[in-house]
């Protein structure tokens, strides 16, 4: 299948000479994932091609940015090769976004783990489960996506989370998942997991802080609700 070079497109469709000729800022949202994109098809060039992107997320670029590759691929025309390009830029933009700002956040609540796990977690329709772990002061060393699974689970591998705080030196940990469009109320399945984890933790007198499910707007903390051990 012939495709469509950026030489050979429409003068009106050529992004990347207007963000030369006018920056980054002048250009739309299909324009920036067209540049990505590099190509086009045997019969739309890929600025439309990022239009049909956009058009199934209601033209929402932060609802394309958490498509799985599938979905992406689903769209006629762009390939495995495209969507991994897609995902990977998503996924880079978001790691640069909170880059350098954990070592400066100290957690005193439930609510700082909220505001900081929000802009990760909310846009999501799937489950994720992140690890955060502190120094003794509990200022973050660094936050860790865990798992990422289908609509209703994940699996929080225990001996992997005690493995990573030790190798951080970190003195505690707080678990974060999300339940997309459902109640932040933990299930069997995540009490287990949780009092596991804390078990375990505790015997490299490693505190597990808190686990802290996100649903929407709402939260439930173990921690507040002293659920732990339960």
């Amino acid at each position: 299948m012939d495709h469509t070079t950026i030489k050979e497109w429409r003068q009106e469709d050529r992004p990347r000479e207007k963000m030369l000729e006018r920056g980054v800022d002048a250009l739309t949202d299909a324009e920036l994932l067209a540049i990505l994109l590099r190509t086009g098809s045997s019969d739309c060039s890929a600025v439309d091609l990022a239009r049909r992107l956009l058009d199934l997320s209601g033209n929402s670029l932060r609802g394309v940015s958490n498509y799985s590759l599938d979905r992406i691929t689903a769209i006629k025309g762009i390939g495995k090769a495209k969507a991994v390009t897609l995902m990977a830029a998503f996924e880079a933009g978001r790691r640069s976004l909170y880059a350098g700002k954990d070592s400066d956040t100290v957690i005193t609540d439930a609510m700082d783990v909220v505001r900081l796990m929000t802009p990760l977690l909310a846009p999501l329709d799937h489950e994720e489960c992140w690890v955060i772990f502190l120094n003794r002061n509990n200022r973050i060393i660094t936050k860790e996506r865990l798992s990422s699974g289908g609509v209703s689970s994940t699996v929080i591998d225990v001996k992997m989370v005690v493995k990573r705080a030790v190798e951080k030196l970190a003195s505690g940990i707080i678990l974060v998942h999300n339940h997309p469009g459902g109640k932040p109320r933990p299930g069997k399945k995540d009490v287990e997991e949780t009092n596991e984890l804390h078990r375990a933790a505790a015997l490299l007198d490693i505190k597990l802080l808190d686990h802290i499910i996100m649903a929407g707007d709402r939260y439930f903390s173990f921690s507040e609700e002293n659920y732990n051990n339960r």
